[in-house]
């Protein structure tokens, strides 16, 4: 803790003098962007060759690409937790996306931290850690407002009947779910983002929190949209061409983010966070392009890959771009190799603007990687471990190394530095080794508790809509155990 706060004091020293607002220069604006599953490799500043993504580009370069934070989550919701908690999967109450997962009352959120600072807090986009009626909606974790999907599986659909704010529902007009529909949810989130953003820039500090619901699937999107007319000639899949559209339609609103930021002259008390959810898959694979189309988790630069993607225990599952920019701050055109995850992410902002960290986050603060360690004073801290578990299996990593528990319950050890694509299992070379990383997930671990919903007609109507377009399946679902898991 005391390291934390060091980092904070040196932080709000540095900012003194930006622009903004006088008195608030040490409170910066915080932009955290979420591309819903785009690939490690995917995006053109990790070497992506095939989907145009200049304005993601742009953002990189004017800052730092951080290699090896790695997803909180091997799916949506505890990646989600996890960033906006600072817990790892074995303390979150969210460790799946299994049916009504849901904060508890009592956890803290990045907005949670923020709020007391006098921080403008909004999310728009897919929130998935506390469907309606539950004590985890957004509202209830210091956001003054959230517009968007509570639920993932209702975000299943870019053609919803409604949208949500603040758990009350929007309609939207010509829509049944489903993938066609009038009115396309992503312009409409998009739009209130940007309307959050113009009333609040210059008036005092925001935290703009926008988990973007595409590229995931169903893939979709408006034919009429600018995106579309650049791969509809590719020789691709529907679905490929539809992927591609919908990386680039995401690349145009975080353009239009940045640009908003240079125009309102806030650019510089303004630090840009940008990432992926959780690990990519193999999209659009066959015998040319084994690992997809568009390479997520093989680098097409050089022979280095990762095993899997998302939903398994491999390191495809966890692997997102990640990048932050922060002009006069942080130094343009930087890379770190810093090993992190998505718990650290909570910590890093509460020091940047001198705020606690609740009790019970796992993170550490990397504000020495963007910052440098001679300006913050003091060297970037190392993790003594990260973890995640899912369901019966577990990954812990500590340096180099990574164990691997199998849904089997057998365990894998693998040495990252010189088997980055886990082909290797060395648990038999190396038992004193495997047998300290054991130690460690048995102490990461301790029973989930979820927060309690009591009633659940809420989230079976949102549900319905991404499940199948209409409300007859969500009824004939209802009562079923609530063990069921959802990408």
């Amino acid at each position: 803790m005391k390291r934390i706060i060091a980092f904070a004091l040196i932080a709000s020293a540095v900012l003194i003098g930006s622009p903004g607002y006088g008195e608030e220069a040490s409170k910066p604006n915080i932009i955290y962007i979420m591309a819903d599953e785009l690939a490690y490799f995917e995006p053109g500043f990790m070497g992506g060759k095939d989907l145009q993504t200049p304005n993601m580009d742009r953002l990189a370069a004017s800052g730092i690409i951080m290699k090896n934070i790695l997803s909180g989550g091997p799916n949506c919701a505890p990646a989600r937790g996890a960033l906006l908690t600072g817990k790892h999967s074995g303390h979150g109450s969210v460790r799946d996306n299994t049916t009504y997962n849901s904060l508890r009352a009592d956890e803290k959120t990045i907005g949670d931290v923020l709020k007391p600072l006098g921080y403008a807090v909004g999310g728009f986009g897919k929130w998935g850690i506390g469907v309606r009626g539950s004590p985890g909606v957004p509202e209830k974790h210091g956001f003054d407002e959230f517009f968007g999907y509570y639920d993932q599986v209702h975000a299943h659909t870019y053609y919803p009947p409604y949208l949500i704010r603040n758990s009350e529902e929007m309609p939207l007009p010509g829509n049944h779910g489903g993938t066609k529909g009038q009115t396309y949810s992503q312009y409409l989130i998009h739009d209130a983002a940007m309307k959050f953003l113009r009333g609040h820039a210059g008036k005092e500090p925001f935290f703009a929190y926008l988990p973007y619901t595409p590229p995931h699937g169903p893939f979709a999107i408006p034919e009429s949209d600018p995106a579309w007319a650049i791969y509809k000639g590719k020789p691709w899949s529907q679905d490929a061409k539809r992927y591609a559209a919908m990386v680039t339609m995401l690349d145009r609103q975080i353009g239009d983010v940045l640009d908003l930021l240079k125009e309102r002259g806030i650019e510089k008390n303004t630090v840009v966070f940008l990432s992926g959810d959780n690990g990519g898959e193999d999209r659009f694979a066959d015998r040319q392009h084994p690992r997809g189309l568009f390479s997520g988790n093989k680098d097409p630069n050089s022979p280095l890959e990762f095993r899997g993607g998302k939903g398994n225990p491999y390191e495809g599952s966890f692997r997102v771009s990640f990048a932050v920019a922060w002009p006069g701050q942080i130094a343009p055109g930087q890379t770190s190799d810093w090993l992190g995850y998505f718990p650290d992410v909570l910590p890093t902002i509460a020091a940047a603007v001198g705020a606690p960290v609740p009790p019970g986050v796992d993170g550490i603060s990397f504000l020495p990687t963007l910052f440098g360690d001679k300006a913050v004073g003091q060297p970037q801290a190392q993790h003594d471990y990260l973890y995640w578990e899912k369901g019966k299996w577990t990954v812990t990593r500590q340096g180099d190394w990574c164990a691997v528990r199998t849904g089997k319950n057998k365990w894998e050890l693998y040495n990252m530095a010189k088997d980055p694509a886990q082909t290797n299992d060395v648990a038999a070379a190396n038992p004193d080794i495997l047998a300290t990383l054991q130690k460690v997930a048995k102490q990461a671990h301790e029973p989930q508790r979820p927060g309690e919903i009591a009633d659940h007609t809420l989230a079976d109507r949102d549900r319905s809509y991404g499940k199948s377009g209409d409300e007859t399946a969500g009824k004939k679902r209802r009562g079923k155990p609530a063990d069921k898991t959802e990408s």
